[in-house]
């Protein structure tokens, strides 16, 4: 009797094999904030915000980064040299315009054009800017870019695993849980467990639509509250 045929091994789809651009350092306005490639001349304005909030939050707001706090300006400008140069992670500063100063940064990262997969992370908020308009619209910007602009097929956010609201805000801009990494990396002398978030090009379009409705200017009352929450979507 002829041996049955080999059944052929499992293969995940096909995809587009070509490599998506590199993000170029260029600025991002938007309705509420304006990005602007990270440079040392932005470290007084940056120097001034990471200063706000008082002492607890803004030693708070560096808790989970790789860097900071900074005990001068000094300090913060000779960071800045060479943060701002790297082309991975490459930087924007973050200018709301409510108030006018560059109050953050963000970055994107892990930028593999082959596979089509770049992170959004190293994110700054300093304590006047966390948790309003201007920081969702200032990481939405450079999600649209990666995934609109650039044509990028996975969208990364990775956290450290104590990070709740870090996690809160991916759960929140519709990030997929992926799990942790145990014991993956060393920060400030500590290990830390990475939680791994991810949004996929075809889950992209309902994540997109949700947050520019909820960035749009009619969902602002003249309170500058917004009128309806953040529409969850694939959580």
């Amino acid at each position: 009797m002829p041996d049955a045929p080999e059944t052929p091994p499992p293969l995940g789809p096909e995809v587009d094999p070509t490599p998506r651009p590199l993000p170029a350092r260029v600025p991002h306005p938007g309705r509420s904030v304006d990005l602007e490639p990270l440079h040392v001349r932005h470290a007084p304005e940056l120097w001034l915000a990471t200063r706000t909030g008082g002492e607890e939050r803004a030693v708070a707001a560096w808790a989970y980064l790789g860097y900071g706090p900074f005990a001068s300006e000094a300090a913060l400008r000779a960071f800045l040299g060479g943060f701002a140069a790297t082309h991975d992670p490459m930087a924007w500063a973050v200018r709301p315009h409510r108030t006018g100063t560059a109050d953050g940064w963000l970055t994107l990262m892990d930028i593999q054009p082959a596979n089509a997969a770049i992170e959004i992370g190293n994110i700054y908020f300093s304590p006047r800017m966390q948790r309003t308009r201007a920081a969702t619209e200032a990481m939405f910007l450079l999600m649209r870019h990666a995934m609109d602009d650039l044509g990028y097929r996975r969208l990364l956010w990775k956290c450290n695993a104590l990070n709740a609201p870090s996690r809160a805000a991916a759960a929140r801009l519709g990030f997929v849980p992926e799990g942790v990494l145990r014991a993956s990396m060393v920060v400030k002398g500590r290990q830390r467990d990475t939680a791994m978030f991810s949004i996929l090009a075809d889950e992209w379009p309902d994540r997109r639509d949700a947050i520019a409705a909820w960035l749009d200017d009619a969902n602002w009352g003249p309170d500058g509250a917004p009128r309806a929450p953040l529409r969850r979507v694939g959580a």
